[in-house]
């Protein structure tokens, strides 16, 4: 997989460029690591998008005397972990945000919990969690409990400065953190003219559960339950990424069973998703017919993986060496028949959808993303894939059992809400097919592997498609087999930002079936 780049040939530009790089001998697997001084640290950003490389998640790391900051690339399906080091009396670095737009909010949530600060970086207003903590606070570094040092009342964030809104007959409009429906929090600030959208700006951070600091010290049991409620719409897929990374890290392997098993699961999540989405984005324009029948084949695909896993939304099924919990055979025939009729009844409500006059010329030109926009940001699953952004880690890093497997490519070109719903509807039928071929080819024998005590400091990737798109996750473990180090980034990191690119001109009602055609989790991007 690492010898996809020609990592020699991006050395020997680094080294032209002066920027000297060291070559540990031990990846962190999947991905190839270097190492570079933190002065090179920008140039390094810089050189990288020169190269073709994505920017695919950045994190840090409190090492002790040194904070240990990380970013992942990816080209053509392979990774690369590119290091640095700052101490903890100057913890400054360039930033990579003037080369990926991308890395703006993960860099600002490093600056925010462990204190390191980007020198040339645009924006450094705070991003997680506002004024929980004091501005000399950092709760990633290991000298700050995790129940932190609350204050009787958290202060309110009215201090945080928004984009003001000027010119004749500009006006402001405020949204949320609370809303009138089910949703989690989150604000949106909008600058319009009439009903036109001029700028959108998300204050994000509303939902902030502490993951990565409560993830230190847990056993590899407890990180595979707190990876499932990373983002619980997600949960498979985040515990996936991170049973992966842990196995990596130990040199386990699944058996095969399990690993079908946990396809099996992923898919049936990705179904459920879709189903939700395209009935809630019905809803959103007033298509009330199809909120109740997606909303109706949605639940009824949940009741059948509760029957066959156990949970509706199959949480702490994947453990870390395999599944907890066999499928039984009489499932085998039953899923069969629900994939078929499904596939049926998706199809003719599809129909339904796109001969609907009144529903396709709300979506239709509706929040355009454009390829160009989508590739600057980096945008993720079914977002990029409606905008000529072709991303899958199924295809194009394939793990086990899809590299048995056939992943049929969906992809769209407009951009716009329409082909956010055409991208959903083609991967629905896309993973029934997967679900025919992993009920079809699903092995016997046993379902978990016995764990193994991991050596000290070893470290791993676990990279997965989920639903929404790739979930990259890395696991560091201390001493005594414990975790030390933790961090998810679910692909709502990427496509947040997009809505507020892709709501640009677009009428103010039509705000919220731009933001469920993207549908970021405000919990998987706030840790």
């Amino acid at each position: 997989m690492t010898a996809k780049i020609p990592f020699a040939a991006f050395i020997r530009r680094l080294a032209e460029a002066g920027i000297a790089v060291d070559v540990p001998a031990t990846p962190v697997v999947p991905a190839r690591v270097i190492e570079v001084a933190n002065d090179d640290w920008g140039r390094l950003g810089q050189e990288a998008n020169d190269w073709g490389c994505r920017w695919a998640a950045g994190w840090g790391d409190d090492l002790g005397e040194a904070l240990r900051i990380n970013a992942c690339f990816e080209q053509a399906g392979a990774y690369l972990l590119a290091r640095t080091t700052v101490t903890r009396s100057h913890p400054m670095l360039p930033s990579h945000t003037p080369y990926y737009p991308v890395a703006d909010r993960p860099e600002r949530h490093t600056q925010d919990l462990l204190g390191v600060a980007f020198s040339d970086h645009p924006d450094a207003r705070r991003w997680t969690r506002h004024r929980a903590w004091k501005s000399s606070e950092y709760p990633l570094r290991h000298d700050f409990p995790a129940a932190g040092r609350p204050p009787a009342v958290t202060p309110a964030d009215y201090q945080y400065r928004f984009l003001a809104a000027h010119g004749s007959g500009v006006y402001e409009i405020p949204v949320g953190p609370v809303h009138a429906g089910i949703i989690e929090p989150g604000h949106f600030r909008f600058q319009a003219v009439g009903e036109t959208v001029l700028n959108l700006e998300e204050h994000l951070g509303y939902t902030h559960k502490g993951i990565e600091k409560i993830a230190e010290g847990r056993d590899v049991a407890g990180l595979a339950r707190l990876a499932g409620r990373v983002s619980g719409d997600s949960t498979v897929a985040h515990t996936w990424a991170a049973c992966m990374a842990m196995e990596r890290a130990t040199g386990i392997e699944p058996p095969p069973r399990a690993v079908w098993l946990r396809a099996l699961m992923c898919e049936r999540e990705r179904v459920a998703n879709h189903l939700g989405d395209i009935g809630a984005i019905g809803n959103d324009v007033g298509f009330a017919f199809g909120s109740y029948q997606f909303g109706r084949l949605r639940e009824a695909w949940q009741r059948a993986s509760n029957a066959a896993f156990g949970h509706r939304f199959m949480m702490d099924r994947i453990v870390p060496g395999g599944v907890a919990v066999d499928l039984a055979p009489p499932f085998l025939a039953i899923m069969r028949d629900e994939a078929t009729a499904l596939r049926q009844q998706v199809g003719r409500l599809m129909a339904i959808l796109y001969g609907s006059p009144s529903l396709t010329n709300r979506l239709l030109g509706a929040g355009v993303l454009t390829p160009e926009q989508a590739s600057t940001l980096g945008a993720m699953g079914y977002v990029g894939r409606a905008s000529s952004l072709y991303f899958d880690v199924r295809r194009a890093a394939p793990y086990p059992p899809y590299d048995r497997l056939k992943v049929k490519a969906v992809l769209h070109h407009t951009g716009d809400v329409n082909a956010r719903v055409r991208v959903r509807h083609e991967e629905i039928i896309a993973s029934l097919d997967l679900i025919e071929a992993l009920l079809a080819g699903l092995p016997g024998g046993a379902i978990r592997s016995e764990w193994q005590a991991p050596a000290a400091g070893s470290q791993g990737l676990g990279i997965v498609e989920g639903w929404r798109g790739e979930i990259i996750s890395y696991v560091r473990f201390d001493d005594d087999g414990h975790i030390a180090r933790f961090f998810p980034r679910d692909p709502s990191w990427t496509t947040w930002p997009a809505l507020e690119v892709l709501i640009h001109d677009n009428i103010v009602p039509d705000f919220p079936v731009c933001n469920k055609s993207v549908n970021g989790s405000y919990s998987g991007q706030d840790l």
